[in-house]
């Protein structure tokens, strides 16, 4: 994509931001979605179609469009031999959503989230303006978990890593959590396991006594690789194998084919079903237009009551919990929640090269010097007539903060401003909001996640 036509996307945003009536709620004019969390409907979208690609890729840095898909910008990269640093687990994640929501994956123990890669972004405000920022600046620095309150990415350059064309895997077993976050704590501070230096970090907790770290080391060396886009699903192999070997493509989107293992709710794990369901069908944004179809007309709680089950309450979350509580917090879920397999997640933010210090970002506030472990749970939970007012979801909120975490906003939250507040930097937030969104036409990030407008 060339820089005038860049401009012209650009341009047509802006415009379709200036005929929105000023009372209108903004959103932007997509196609897929990552957030499970409800929103009042009927409003036009901001006009991204002309948002969506790579500009240039320039050695270890790619300038790359708001709207651009994980899936489109890896497909560039990979032919420079590059990746981002972080690449979320969904391919129609977008590198402005994953910037402005916050992404997580298996490299986020080294490299941190999306966000702390950037180098420099155009941000389409509240005033209508298209403002450049960086590192240190008000809006830069409030901008990650922003959720389109404070505006939406519409340029970003990034910092790129070279890699080579596979991954080795080696998927160790633990027997109880409190092992498996020593174990985190050891490749977190010495970046390698048993002598080989570790690439990527993620988990699959199966049951309490059951737990995996997947360690994955980039390679050159030649071998034979596993396909999961067909009769396979990966998530079993943690089970099954304690090695493996996959191309860089496969292994970034290793999750998406079944959704980590959310496909199952769909039969597509079943070998019958899986034999005449086509490939190009098995990914996220397909299960999760179906997810949509099931909001829209009931079919859970239609076949949860003729099956005489109790009412289903929804708990799709992921949540950041110091490495060193990981333990209490997976009991405590057991006991409380009762949801598995859960996804594991090591992350610990970067810090800025050249200098001493960490950078700030008060819209999601971890503490730098803190190992956490991104913990994802996505399914229905039975739990009766009380599903209504989501008391597993209100449960989690509470059990998170006492345990020193954060949760995030993709998905439904319940806090009361004041907590809200104190948790996500909402002072500030409505600080830098004001000086950029003067005559207040985004949705705050409050009304946003919890009235979920």
């Amino acid at each position: 994509m060339g820089r005038e036509q860049h401009r012209a996307g650009e341009a047509r945003l802006r415009e379709s931001y200036a005929a929105l009536p000023h009372d209108a709620p903004v959103r932007l004019a997509k196609r897929t979605s990552n957030l499970f969390r409800g929103r009042t409907s009927g409003a036009a979208g901001l006009d991204v179609s002309g948002l969506t690609g790579v500009v240039e890729v320039d050695g270890d840095v790619a300038e790359v469009q708001g709207m651009c898909t994980y899936e489109h910008l890896v497909e560039v990269t990979l032919a420079h031999h590059r990746i981002p640093l972080v690449v979320p687990q969904l391919r129609t994640i977008t590198l402005g959503g994953a910037v402005s929501g916050l992404g997580i994956e298996s490299t986020s123990f080294r490299n941190g989230l999306p966000h702390e890669s950037v180098l420099e972004m155009d941000v389409l405000t509240g005033s209508g303006e298209v403002v450049t920022t960086k590192p240190g600046d008000d809006l830069f620095d409030a901008f990650p978990n922003s959720y389109g309150s404070l505006g939406y990415a519409t340029r970003l350059r990034i910092e790129l890593e070279p890699v080579p064309a596979h991954v080795a895997l080696r998927h160790v077993r633990f027997h109880d959590a409190g092992s498996l976050a020593d174990a985190v704590t050891r490749v977190v501070e010495d970046r390698a396991w048993a002598g080989e230096r570790v690439d990527g970090l993620d988990g699959v907790a199966f049951s309490p006594d059951e737990l995996y770290l997947t360690l994955a080391r980039w390679t050159e060396e030649p071998g034979p690789t596993s396909d999961y886009t067909g009769q396979q699903v990966f998530y079993r192999s943690l089970q099954e194998r304690a090695s493996d070997r996959l191309t860089v493509h496969d292994y970034l989107w290793r999750w998406d084919t079944d959704w980590f293992w959310c496909s199952r709710a769909f039969g597509a794990q079943h070998p019958l079903v899986r034999r005449v369901w086509p490939r190009r069908l098995r990914r996220s944004d397909v299960y999760w237009k179906l997810v949509a179809l099931d909001r829209r007309f009931s079919v859970a709680d239609r076949l949860d009551r003729r099956a005489g089950r109790p009412q289903g309450e929804r708990v799709v979350q992921d949540v950041e919990v110091p490495v060193d509580r990981l333990a209490e917090f997976l009991a405590w879920f057991d006991r409380e929640v009762g949801m598995r397999p859960v996804w594991l997640c090591p992350l610990r933010l970067r810090r800025r090269d050249g200098e001493g210090g960490d950078r700030p970002w008060p819209g999601y506030p971890l503490d730098p010097g803190t190992t956490y472990v991104n913990v994802g749970f996505w399914g229905i939970v039975n739990v009766g007539p009380d599903a209504p007012t989501s008391p597993r979801n209100r449960a989690i909120e509470a059990q998170v903060s006492a345990l020193g975490g954060h949760k995030s906003l993709y998905s439904e939250a319940f806090y009361e401003r004041a907590e809200f507040d104190r948790l996500y930097g909402g002072a500030h937030l409505a600080e830098v909001k004001a000086r950029f969104d003067p005559d207040d036409r985004l949705t705050s990030l409050y009304d946003k996640v919890v009235h979920r407008r």
